[in-house]
């Protein structure tokens, strides 16, 4: 297969039909769920089609284990690869690596500010014109509203599309009547886009909280696999 024909049936082309074409320059996404259900796994696949279409990608964490996230490019990747027998694999992979920038904060020892200057500086200063933006791990109980509106703010000016993770605690009542997370209740106005996924017998439903102005839960046309966390077509 070649690399034009893979990102045309890419799940992800239906992950993006589902919210209106995708998120968009400006706009904020997150994936929400109970810890190690596949958030990461979702945005890695995200950043990775970004990636395969030769658009640049910055990967924040706010974990000290990054090379786990490394580790996720690879294995996701790698799985592609297996499924798809891509022509010039290599090359490909080559040019996803170049692609794809991960820095890692601290959330307690750096300021909104200084994080924001730390990415700006990627992107202006060092000629990285990436067009998304993977914010893994960042502790949405300790963020408040001024902070992701400075985010945002920075979204729109640099023309930037910002997709999070958020982690729910394994207690009962931590959504709202519209199944969103009650951590995000604070700017939940800021956000545009809440995808929540919960574990089932067989499979990992993903499912719309909101899209933009909607907030009518809906499921969306796909599944993560339990075993490998893919996306897949339901």
């Amino acid at each position: 297969m070649v690399l034009s024909e893979l990102v045309q049936r890419s799940p992800i082309r239906i992950f993006e039909q589902s919210i209106h074409g995708g998120l968009k320059a400006g706009e904020i996404g997150v994936i929400a769920s109970g810890s190690g259900v596949g958030k990461t796994s979702v945005l890695v696949q995200l950043a990775l089609d970004k990636l395969l279409q030769g658009k640049k990608v910055i990967h924040v964490s706010f974990t000290q284990h990054t090379h786990y996230v490394l580790a996720w490019y690879e294995d996701i990747f790698d799985e592609f690869i297996s499924k798809k027998n891509l022509e010039n694999a290599g090359d490909v992979k080559n040019e996803v690596v170049k692609n794809r920038v991960l820095m890692n904060f601290n959330q307690d020892g750096m300021s909104k500010d200084q994080i924001i200057r730390s990415i700006r500086a990627m992107i202006v200063e060092g000629g990285f014109k990436a067009e998304s933006i993977i914010i893994d791990g960042f502790d949405f109980s300790r963020a408040d509203h001024e902070r992701i509106a400075g985010v945002k703010a920075f979204a729109r000016e640099l023309g930037l599309s910002v997709w999070y993770s958020c982690t729910v605690p394994d207690k009962d009542a931590q959504y709202d009547a519209e199944n969103i997370p009650l951590l995000l209740k604070d700017f939940a106005d800021l956000i545009d886009v809440v995808i929540v996924l919960e574990p089932k017998p067989d499979h990992i439903e993903l499912s719309i909280s909101k899209d933009r102005n909607t907030h009518d839960t809906k499921a969306m046309s796909m599944r993560l696999d339990p075993k490998t966390l893919l996306i897949l077509e339901s």
